[in-house]
């Protein structure tokens, strides 16, 4: 059962999320989404108002719907139903899937077009090796039937490339889900900026496996992700705390 501070707490941690995105350059005007699953057996999640920049984000602002899209209390703000309709089918049916992350920056939207799709041949794409997925693309995201083919397409992977579309990751945590994002794009970033360059060198299976196997593991001391979310939200709070309100 969740309580008034259970969720505020996780209204503060995805407006951080949001500002988080704008600074690093992910926001797409008003468009994508994160969304967080509110504690509690409802599965009810928080997204971003439809209208807003991430900038204009703040904790008590975000929209908390349920699983059909029904609005939860009170908003001066619609939610974006292309957004809605792939976070609500994951956080339907992947019990762990928490946190729900969409970006459709340059660098993402390019490898989602490039027949080959990632290639696992730089140090932040290993990290990503055998936790990646492919979609084929099927239009604006709006429809209601997409949904198994989605989840059969995710299978048992966090990460997932929507071709000619974006990037996309799931994850038990919001802190996880980033670093798992901000790796892909990362990965996505190199392979481009690489391409210039012709050939690249490939890295050994078994290479892949060790760094897929060891990157979680590399801060024992605190979950996955969650010194370098830490990190940003110092930097945000910096810049403007707004995001707090």
């Amino acid at each position: 059962m969740n309580t008034p501070q259970d969720e505020w707490s996780a209204r503060l941690q995805l407006a951080a999320a949001y500002r988080i995105f704008n600074h690093l350059g992910w926001s797409e005007l008003i468009y994508n989404h994160i969304s967080l699953r509110v504690p509690g057996r409802e599965r009810h999640f928080l997204l971003n108002p439809f209208g807003l920049h991430y900038s204009e984000v703040t904790a008590s602002n975000l929209v908390k719907v349920d699983l059909e899209g029904h609005i939860i209390g009170e908003s001066r703000w619609p939610i974006n139903p292309a957004g809605f309709t792939p976070h609500a089918t994951i956080h339907a049916h992947i019990e762990h899937a928490h946190c729900v992350m969409h970006t459709h920056t340059t660098a993402g939207m390019a490898v989602a077009c490039a027949s080959e799709g990632l290639s696992i041949t730089n140090f932040y794409a290993a990290q990503l090796a055998g936790n990646l997925a492919y979609h084929d693309f099927e239009g604006i995201t709006v429809h209601a039937d997409e949904g198994p083919r989605l989840l059969n397409s995710i299978g048992d992977k966090q990460a997932l490339i929507l071709r000619n579309h974006g990037l996309l990751v799931w994850s038990e945590t919001l802190p996880k889900a980033f670093y798992t994002l901000w790796a892909l794009q990362r990965a996505c970033e190199v392979q481009v900026a690489g391409a210039a360059l012709g050939a690249r060198t490939p890295i050994s299976k078994e290479v892949q496996r060790s760094c897929a196997i060891d990157a979680p593991n590399l801060n024992t001391r605190v979950g996955m992700g969650e010194d370098v979310f830490d990190a940003m939200v110092r930097v945000i709070d910096r810049i403007d705390n707004s995001w707090r309100e």
